[in-house]
């Protein structure tokens, strides 16, 4: 029970369990509002964990090489396919625009490759649409991570050093395109 300015008001919730709604009485001045609130089974979260035994691919590189490539490719595309492997083309970046595929190559020595470590091929498509919010993060960024997991699952951790010249980075998840194929790759 509350007491507001000489009101006294109650509130009661009862939820009897799993398949129930939660109910709530709200009786305030002899008046009593009810509400119903339907309750769901949560599905299963995505896991984003990213610990290092869960990391089959990661290259470190320099934002530019990243902020060139985006600024290259045709981001008519719906998606973005990443290669990354320990053999040629290494790391590529394609898109299926209008204007056609295009692809961009990192060899591993590139002078924008800070590290490489590839322990086996992976090509994966991601939607352009869920990796263009993080575009903000690369534009102020110094060097981006890139790692995926052996489900093809995306982290791009962006390294930003702030005006004061602090360190800090900006984590971005994202899932692989289901809808690929293996033919279509």
């Amino acid at each position: 029970s509350f007491s507001f300015s000489g009101t006294s008001t109650a509130l009661r919730m009862c939820y009897r369990g799993y398949g129930y709604p939660l109910m709530l009485f709200l009786e305030e001045g002899g008046v009593v509002t009810v509400c119903k609130i339907n309750t769901q089974e949560p599905e299963d979260l995505l896991d984003f964990d990213f610990c290092s035994t869960e990391v089959v691919n990661k290259i470190i590189l320099q934002s530019e090489g990243l902020r060139e490539a985006f600024a290259e490719l045709d981001m008519t595309s719906e998606v973005l396919q990443i290669t990354m492997s320990p053999d040629k083309p290494y790391f590529r970046l394609s898109t299926f625009g209008n204007a056609g595929s295009a692809h961009l190559d990192y060899p591993r020595d590139s002078d924008l490759m800070e590290a490489f470590q590839c322990n086996q091929t992976q090509t994966n498509r991601y939607k352009i649409s869920l990796l263009k919010p993080s575009a903000k993060a690369l534009a102020l960024s110094c060097k981006v991570s890139i790692r995926t997991n052996a489900q093809g699952f995306l982290s791009l951790q962006y390294m930003i050093r702030n005006e004061d010249g602090q360190i800090c980075f900006v984590e971005y998840y994202c899932c692989p395109d289901e809808d690929i194929t293996e033919a279509e790759m």
